[in-house]
Protein backbone atom coordinates (compact mmCIF):
# COMPACT_ATOMS: atom_id res chain seq x y z
CA UNK A 1 0.00 0.00 0.00
CA UNK A 2 1.31 3.43 -0.97
CA UNK A 3 0.89 6.25 1.56
CA UNK A 4 0.58 9.92 0.71
CA UNK A 5 0.23 13.17 2.67
CA UNK A 6 -2.07 16.12 2.18
CA UNK A 7 -0.07 19.33 1.89
CA UNK A 8 -0.85 22.42 4.02
CA UNK A 9 -2.74 24.34 1.33
CA UNK A 10 -5.25 26.08 3.61
CA UNK A 11 -5.15 27.82 6.96
CA UNK A 12 -2.22 29.33 8.87
CA UNK A 13 0.32 26.77 7.60
CA UNK A 14 -0.40 27.56 3.94
CA UNK A 15 2.90 29.35 3.36
CA UNK A 16 5.89 28.88 1.06
CA UNK A 17 8.11 27.92 3.99
CA UNK A 18 5.69 25.32 5.34
CA UNK A 19 5.01 23.80 1.92
CA UNK A 20 8.65 23.45 0.95
CA UNK A 21 9.86 22.18 4.32
CA UNK A 22 6.98 19.73 4.71
CA UNK A 23 7.37 18.42 1.15
CA UNK A 24 11.09 17.78 1.62
CA UNK A 25 10.54 16.10 4.98
CA UNK A 26 7.74 13.87 3.64
CA UNK A 27 9.96 12.72 0.78
CA UNK A 28 12.84 12.05 3.18
CA UNK A 29 10.52 9.98 5.39
CA UNK A 30 9.66 7.78 2.41
CA UNK A 31 6.08 8.87 1.74
CA UNK A 32 4.89 8.07 -1.78
CA UNK A 33 2.87 11.14 -2.70
CA UNK A 34 1.87 14.71 -1.83
CA UNK A 35 -1.65 16.03 -2.43
CA UNK A 36 -3.59 19.28 -2.76
CA UNK A 37 -7.32 19.95 -2.65
CA UNK A 38 -9.33 22.55 -4.54
CA UNK A 39 -11.53 25.52 -3.73
CA UNK A 40 -11.25 28.75 -5.67
CA UNK A 41 -13.69 30.70 -3.50
CA UNK A 42 -15.55 30.19 -0.22
CA UNK A 43 -18.93 32.00 -0.20
CA UNK A 44 -19.94 33.82 2.97
CA UNK A 45 -23.23 31.91 2.85
CA UNK A 46 -22.94 28.36 1.51
CA UNK A 47 -26.24 26.93 0.34
CA UNK A 48 -24.94 23.45 -0.55
CA UNK A 49 -24.52 20.65 1.95
CA UNK A 50 -20.91 19.63 2.56
CA UNK A 51 -20.89 15.85 1.98
CA UNK A 52 -17.95 14.84 4.18
CA UNK A 53 -19.20 15.38 7.74
CA UNK A 54 -22.37 14.71 9.71
CA UNK A 55 -23.48 18.34 9.99
CA UNK A 56 -23.16 19.26 6.31
CA UNK A 57 -21.32 22.46 7.26
CA UNK A 58 -18.13 23.35 5.39
CA UNK A 59 -15.36 23.57 8.02
CA UNK A 60 -13.48 26.60 6.62
CA UNK A 61 -14.50 30.26 6.75
CA UNK A 62 -14.28 32.73 3.83
CA UNK A 63 -11.35 34.42 5.62
CA UNK A 64 -9.23 31.25 5.32
CA UNK A 65 -6.26 31.31 2.97
CA UNK A 66 -6.84 28.47 0.47
CA UNK A 67 -4.05 28.16 -2.08
CA UNK A 68 -4.75 27.36 -5.74
CA UNK A 69 -3.68 23.72 -6.25
CA UNK A 70 -2.11 23.90 -9.72
CA UNK A 71 0.02 26.82 -8.51
CA UNK A 72 1.18 24.96 -5.40
CA UNK A 73 2.29 21.74 -7.09
CA UNK A 74 5.05 23.29 -9.26
CA UNK A 75 6.61 24.80 -6.13
CA UNK A 76 6.54 21.39 -4.45
CA UNK A 77 7.88 19.68 -7.57
CA UNK A 78 10.84 22.04 -7.59
CA UNK A 79 11.97 21.12 -4.07
CA UNK A 80 11.45 17.34 -4.38
CA UNK A 81 12.75 14.76 -6.82
CA UNK A 82 10.75 11.50 -6.72
CA UNK A 83 7.58 11.82 -4.67
CA UNK A 84 4.36 11.81 -6.71
CA UNK A 85 2.10 14.87 -6.91
CA UNK A 86 -1.68 14.61 -6.86
CA UNK A 87 -4.97 16.49 -6.59
CA UNK A 88 -7.59 15.32 -4.11
CA UNK A 89 -9.59 16.34 -5.97
CA UNK A 90 -9.38 18.89 -8.74
CA UNK A 91 -12.94 20.11 -9.33
CA UNK A 92 -13.23 19.84 -13.09
CA UNK A 93 -15.90 22.56 -13.62
CA UNK A 94 -13.59 25.18 -12.07
CA UNK A 95 -11.34 25.31 -15.16
CA UNK A 96 -11.56 24.96 -18.93
CA UNK A 97 -10.31 21.44 -19.78
CA UNK A 98 -7.84 22.54 -22.47
CA UNK A 99 -6.14 24.89 -20.01
CA UNK A 100 -6.25 22.21 -17.29
CA UNK A 101 -4.73 19.65 -19.66
CA UNK A 102 -1.98 22.11 -20.60
CA UNK A 103 -1.14 22.96 -16.98
CA UNK A 104 -1.04 19.33 -15.88
CA UNK A 105 1.01 18.23 -18.88
CA UNK A 106 3.47 21.06 -18.24
CA UNK A 107 3.81 19.98 -14.61
CA UNK A 108 4.31 16.35 -15.63
CA UNK A 109 6.86 17.44 -18.26
CA UNK A 110 8.85 19.27 -15.58
CA UNK A 111 8.33 16.56 -12.92
CA UNK A 112 8.38 13.57 -15.27
CA UNK A 113 5.73 10.94 -14.60
CA UNK A 114 4.99 12.19 -11.10
CA UNK A 115 1.50 13.67 -11.58
CA UNK A 116 -1.81 12.03 -10.61
CA UNK A 117 -5.06 13.80 -11.45
CA UNK A 118 -7.65 13.11 -8.78
CA UNK A 119 -10.77 14.57 -10.38
CA UNK A 120 -14.35 15.24 -9.32
CA UNK A 121 -17.47 17.11 -10.35
CA UNK A 122 -17.69 19.20 -7.17
CA UNK A 123 -20.42 19.72 -4.60
CA UNK A 124 -20.68 23.50 -3.99
CA UNK A 125 -23.34 24.89 -6.33
CA UNK A 126 -22.32 28.54 -6.03
CA UNK A 127 -18.68 27.83 -6.78
CA UNK A 128 -19.45 25.66 -9.80
CA UNK A 129 -21.95 28.09 -11.30
CA UNK A 130 -19.53 30.99 -10.74
CA UNK A 131 -17.49 29.52 -13.60
CA UNK A 132 -20.43 29.15 -15.95
CA UNK A 133 -21.16 25.44 -15.53
CA UNK A 134 -24.81 24.49 -14.79
CA UNK A 135 -24.80 22.66 -11.47
CA UNK A 136 -27.33 20.11 -12.68
CA UNK A 137 -25.20 19.32 -15.75
CA UNK A 138 -21.81 19.27 -14.02
CA UNK A 139 -21.50 15.50 -14.41
CA UNK A 140 -22.04 15.55 -18.18
CA UNK A 141 -19.76 18.60 -18.44
CA UNK A 142 -17.03 16.79 -16.49
CA UNK A 143 -17.32 13.62 -18.59
CA UNK A 144 -16.76 15.70 -21.69
CA UNK A 145 -13.92 17.61 -20.03
CA UNK A 146 -12.08 14.34 -19.28
CA UNK A 147 -12.38 13.33 -22.93
CA UNK A 148 -11.03 16.73 -23.99
CA UNK A 149 -8.03 16.42 -21.66
CA UNK A 150 -7.19 12.93 -22.84
CA UNK A 151 -7.35 14.12 -26.46
CA UNK A 152 -4.99 17.01 -25.63
CA UNK A 153 -2.48 14.58 -24.14
CA UNK A 154 -2.75 12.05 -26.96
CA UNK A 155 -3.29 13.74 -30.32
CA UNK A 156 -1.01 15.83 -32.54
CA UNK A 157 -3.96 17.73 -34.02
CA UNK A 158 -6.58 18.00 -31.32
CA UNK A 159 -10.19 18.37 -32.46
CA UNK A 160 -13.34 17.91 -30.43
CA UNK A 161 -17.06 18.35 -30.96
CA UNK A 162 -19.44 17.83 -28.07
CA UNK A 163 -22.27 19.43 -26.16
CA UNK A 164 -20.05 21.81 -24.18
CA UNK A 165 -16.79 22.04 -26.15
CA UNK A 166 -16.01 22.31 -29.85
CA UNK A 167 -12.70 23.17 -31.54
CA UNK A 168 -10.54 22.00 -34.43
CA UNK A 169 -6.88 21.33 -35.18
CA UNK A 170 -5.11 22.53 -32.06
CA UNK A 171 -1.56 21.75 -31.06
CA UNK A 172 -1.34 21.30 -27.29
CA UNK A 173 2.21 20.62 -26.16
CA UNK A 174 4.13 19.48 -24.19
CA UNK A 175 2.87 15.95 -23.75
CA UNK A 176 2.91 14.30 -20.32
CA UNK A 177 6.15 12.40 -19.78
CA UNK A 178 4.53 8.98 -20.23
CA UNK A 179 2.03 10.08 -22.86
CA UNK A 180 -0.83 10.49 -20.40
CA UNK A 181 -1.63 11.30 -16.76
CA UNK A 182 -3.54 8.81 -14.58
CA UNK A 183 -7.00 10.04 -13.65
CA UNK A 184 -8.46 8.81 -10.35
CA UNK A 185 -12.10 9.87 -10.23
CA UNK A 186 -13.88 10.74 -7.00
CA UNK A 187 -17.49 10.20 -5.98
CA UNK A 188 -19.66 7.43 -4.52
CA UNK A 189 -22.86 7.69 -6.57
CA UNK A 190 -23.83 5.23 -9.28
CA UNK A 191 -23.12 7.91 -11.89
CA UNK A 192 -19.68 8.64 -10.40
CA UNK A 193 -18.72 4.97 -10.38
CA UNK A 194 -19.78 4.62 -14.01
CA UNK A 195 -17.49 7.60 -14.74
CA UNK A 196 -14.63 5.76 -12.99
CA UNK A 197 -15.18 2.63 -15.07
CA UNK A 198 -15.69 4.31 -18.46
CA UNK A 199 -13.28 7.26 -18.21
CA UNK A 200 -10.89 6.72 -15.32
CA UNK A 201 -7.74 4.90 -14.29
CA UNK A 202 -8.81 4.63 -10.67
CA UNK A 203 -11.36 5.44 -7.99
CA UNK A 204 -10.60 8.03 -5.31
CA UNK A 205 -12.83 7.76 -2.23
CA UNK A 206 -13.04 10.67 0.22
CA UNK A 207 -13.21 10.05 3.99
CA UNK A 208 -15.04 6.72 3.74
CA UNK A 209 -16.02 4.63 6.73
CA UNK A 210 -14.94 0.99 6.51
CA UNK A 211 -18.48 -0.04 5.60
CA UNK A 212 -18.87 2.71 3.01
CA UNK A 213 -15.57 1.69 1.46
CA UNK A 214 -16.61 -1.95 1.38
CA UNK A 215 -19.95 -1.08 -0.19
CA UNK A 216 -18.30 1.28 -2.67
CA UNK A 217 -15.86 -1.35 -3.88
CA UNK A 218 -18.71 -3.83 -4.31
CA UNK A 219 -20.65 -1.24 -6.33
CA UNK A 220 -17.54 -0.48 -8.37
CA UNK A 221 -17.14 -4.14 -9.26
CA UNK A 222 -20.79 -4.25 -10.37
CA UNK A 223 -20.21 -1.20 -12.56
CA UNK A 224 -17.13 -2.90 -14.05
CA UNK A 225 -19.15 -6.02 -14.84
CA UNK A 226 -21.84 -3.93 -16.52
CA UNK A 227 -19.31 -2.07 -18.68
CA UNK A 228 -17.06 -5.08 -19.34
CA UNK A 229 -14.02 -3.71 -17.53
CA UNK A 230 -11.60 -5.70 -15.41
CA UNK A 231 -11.59 -4.18 -11.86
CA UNK A 232 -7.89 -5.04 -11.61
CA UNK A 233 -7.16 -2.30 -14.16
CA UNK A 234 -8.38 0.37 -11.69
CA UNK A 235 -6.32 1.79 -8.82
CA UNK A 236 -8.40 2.16 -5.66
CA UNK A 237 -7.37 5.01 -3.39
CA UNK A 238 -8.82 6.67 -0.30
CA UNK A 239 -8.32 9.99 1.44
CA UNK A 240 -8.60 9.51 5.19
CA UNK A 241 -8.25 11.67 8.25
CA UNK A 242 -5.23 11.29 10.51
CA UNK A 243 -6.53 12.29 13.95
CA UNK A 244 -3.99 12.85 16.69
CA UNK A 245 -6.08 10.97 19.26
CA UNK A 246 -5.92 7.57 17.53
CA UNK A 247 -3.32 5.09 18.68
CA UNK A 248 -0.81 3.47 16.36
CA UNK A 249 -2.54 0.12 16.82
CA UNK A 250 -5.89 1.59 15.78
CA UNK A 251 -4.39 3.18 12.69
CA UNK A 252 -2.56 -0.03 11.74
CA UNK A 253 -5.78 -2.00 12.04
CA UNK A 254 -7.75 0.49 9.94
CA UNK A 255 -5.15 0.66 7.19
CA UNK A 256 -4.72 -3.10 7.08
CA UNK A 257 -8.50 -3.40 6.65
CA UNK A 258 -8.40 -0.96 3.74
CA UNK A 259 -5.50 -2.84 2.17
CA UNK A 260 -7.37 -6.12 2.51
CA UNK A 261 -10.32 -4.55 0.66
CA UNK A 262 -8.05 -3.68 -2.26
CA UNK A 263 -7.10 -0.08 -1.48
CA UNK A 264 -3.70 0.51 -3.07
CA UNK A 265 -3.05 4.14 -2.13
CA UNK A 266 -4.06 6.06 1.00
CA UNK A 267 -3.82 9.85 1.36
CA UNK A 268 -3.55 11.01 4.97
CA UNK A 269 -4.90 14.38 6.05
CA UNK A 270 -3.98 15.78 9.45
CA UNK A 271 -4.64 19.13 11.11
CA UNK A 272 -2.85 21.99 9.35
CA UNK A 273 -2.48 24.51 12.15
CA UNK A 274 1.29 24.80 12.07
CA UNK A 275 4.30 23.17 10.47
CA UNK A 276 5.94 21.64 13.58
CA UNK A 277 2.71 19.83 14.51
CA UNK A 278 2.30 18.47 10.99
CA UNK A 279 5.89 17.28 10.74
CA UNK A 280 5.69 15.60 14.15
CA UNK A 281 2.44 13.87 13.16
CA UNK A 282 3.88 12.38 9.98
CA UNK A 283 7.18 11.46 11.61
CA UNK A 284 5.25 9.57 14.28
CA UNK A 285 3.14 7.84 11.65
CA UNK A 286 6.20 6.80 9.65
CA UNK A 287 7.87 5.32 12.74
CA UNK A 288 4.92 3.82 14.63
CA UNK A 289 2.44 2.90 11.90
CA UNK A 290 3.91 2.57 8.45
CA UNK A 291 6.86 0.49 9.55
CA UNK A 292 4.38 -2.02 11.01
CA UNK A 293 2.02 -2.35 8.07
Amino acid sequence: MDIGCHLPVYGPAATREALTLFARRAEALGYDSLWVSDHVVIPHTIRSRYPYNATGDFPLSPSTDFLEPLTVLPLVAAVTSKIRLGTSVLVLPHRHPVLTAKMLATLDHLAPGRVILGAGVGWMKQEIELFGVPHGRRGAWSDEAIRVMRACWREDRVSFKGEFFAFEDLGVRPRPANGTIPIWIGGHTERALKRVVTLGDGWHAAFPSAQKMRDGIADLKKACAKEGRDPATLTISARVGLPARKSADELISELQALRDMGVAHVILESRMRDLPEMVATYERFATDVRSNL
